[in-house]
């Protein structure tokens, strides 16, 4: 079944002198879903959008090269024990934010998972609950089209997910082999990817994943679930305007603090301004911190930009002697949370089991760094790809005030100071790891894995600017309104307090929602 989406509605254009409602700055998974939210609640909404707009038919190519476009390439510095890799591997810049290239991974956080210094005496206890979060997870997983099973064995009681799982790969077969000789349980996962066509509220309808494999590199059919496909357009039908190609670099204000305008800078290079009356900052955990040192704001506790946390992430590879082919089908087709809170853990909080598969380039240069294989070596193992197949963590990291986002002295481009990354993993991140690594490393054995090698990891950018009860620890309350700024929200990744142990952007998704009616609501 092609797409068949509704005709693209004529986008309201509001004057830059006019002083809109709201403007949000960013739109993936932070600022895609409140700006449809409060667009459909009759406000004047302004959306700003550092990259381009895409046609995901035209421009995304079966091509892992041709697709680096996606990804936010300008430097980043990276410092510290356990320097984190930008580009690729976490950060995406084009209406839809790092959704283009997101695996569309969607696990629900464990109501644990917001209680980490509650139930271990380490990190931070988020301010608001999974209560708080269940019924935007639930709405979301039904606007979205989230494929999954009828029964998930982990986590509070659900509902069954609106679609049925996707179709495994070979490498989650080969996972679901090996776990089941081991006695550990697995399960579909939750992807918000569609494994039939499905009618979106306001969108119209959606088409069935083709199993591509690419959605790393954009999903070129729309079944993949990114927010150019989801909550732009809804928030465009709504009465919202989008304005792509418009890097934000400053703020003015009124006597009292308060935002007046945001300055941005447009592709030829000249400088705007579009007035408003509220600024939502959904920018993620480099460039929403990043713009705050910038200008100097939201930053009286003095936590902006401190405890960055990037998520345990280990990868384990082996070669199979049957036919995998790892490019094939949803990436993360296999779940398992047997391992969320390990009865023999010598490491606080937990993690998740997932199969991955993997685009050929992605694997070679994993190849390249992780075993340091190049020229013929490097060609030699190659030739064996399509028997790779792969399993990975997504697990806890601790909020250390050590690991921080601070401007650099270097000017990028734009003549901005580039933003420096420090990151150390620390005791807890490293005893996971090895934990992690012998269980998969037992799978994979058990699986008939030959020639196993791990790769060390770690994954997203989260922290940088946390939600909390108090304005001297914390940089948004419970609701991602900043303690400084009266009319300055927070809503990304950067404002998650813990990391949880499970991949963030459903959780990204649900505080935006969640963000935008508490705002509403006055």
């Amino acid at each position: 079944m092609t797409a068949m989406f509704h005709p693209e509605p004529a986008m309201c254009h509001y004057p830059p002198s006019e002083a809109v409602d709201a403007v949000v700055i960013g739109t993936g998974a932070g600022g895609a879903p409140l700006m449809a939210r409060l667009a459909a609640a009759g406000l004047s909404v302004v959306a700003l959008e550092a990259g381009r707009q895409w046609d995901p038919a035209e421009d995304f190519a079966t091509d892992e090269t041709a697709q680096n476009k996606l990804f936010w390439t300008d430097e980043r510095l990276s410092a510290g024990g356990d320097p984190v890799a930008f580009g690729k591997n976490n950060s995406g810049i084009g209406v839809g934010g790092s959704t283009l290239h997101y695996t569309a991974y969607t696990p629900r956080a464990q109501a644990d998972d917001f209680r980490m210094r509650t139930e271990f005496g380490v990190a931070e206890d988020w301010p608001i609950g999974y209560d708080d979060l269940a019924p935007y997870y639930d709405a979301l997983e039904r606007f979205l089209g989230v494929s999954g099973p009828a029964a998930y064995p982990w986590g509070p009681p659900r509902g069954p997910y609106p679609l049925m799982p996707l179709p495994l790969n070979a490498p989650a077969q080969l996972m679901e082999r090996g776990c089941a000789e081991l006695g550990i349980r697995t399960s579909p996962a939750a992807n918000a990817a569609l494994s039939g066509s499905y009618y979106q509220d306001g969108v119209g309808w959606r088409p069935a994943c083709t199993n591509r494999g690419f959605c790393q590199a954009g999903c070129s059919t729309g079944a993949k679930a990114s927010m150019d496909v989801t909550f732009i357009p809804l928030a465009v039908a709504k009465g919202a305007e989008l304005r792509p190609g418009c890097f934000v670099t400053g703020f003015e204000h009124d006597a009292a603090g308060a935002i007046t305008a945001v300055v941005y800078v447009v592709e030829n290079g000249a400088l705007e301004r579009q007035r408003c009356r509220h600024v939502f900052l959904c920018a993620g955990a480099i460039e929403s911190p990043r713009l705050l040192l910038i200008n100097d704001m939201a930053n009286a506790s003095g936590q902006v930009g401190r405890n960055f946390m990037a998520h345990t992430g280990v990868q384990l590879w082996g070669r199979f002697a049957e036919e995998v082919r790892p490019f094939k089908g949803i990436p993360g087709s296999l779940i398992s949370e047997d391992t969320h809170r390990p009865a023999d853990a010598d490491f606080a909080g937990g993690y998740l089991l997932q199969s991955i598969g993997v685009m050929p380039l992605t694997y070679a240069g994993e190849v390249a760094r992780g075993r340091g294989l190049w020229g013929d070596d490097l060609r030699a193992h190659m030739r064996g790809y399509n028997h790779i197949a792969g399993i990975n963590i997504l697990g806890d990291c601790l909020p250390y005030a050590q690991n921080e986002l601070v401007l650099s002295d270097e000017s990028d481009a734009r003549g901005l100071p580039k933003p420096l990354i420090s990151f150390t993993n620390g005791e807890n991140e490293n005893r996971m790891n090895a934990h992690a690594e012998k269980i998969m490393r037992e799978i994979w054995d058990a699986a008939g894995a030959q020639d196993v090698w791990a790769s060390p990891r770690n994954a997203h950018t989260i922290g940088t600017c946390r939600m909390g009860t108090s304005e001297d620890h914390a940089v948004v309350d419970a609701d991602c309104r900043t303690f400084d700024v009266p009319n300055l929200s927070i809503c990304d990744n950067s404002v998650f307090p813990s990391a949880l142990a499970v991949n963030p952007a459903l959780t990204i998704m649900a505080v935006s929602l969640r963000t935008a009616d508490r705002f509403l609501e006055g």
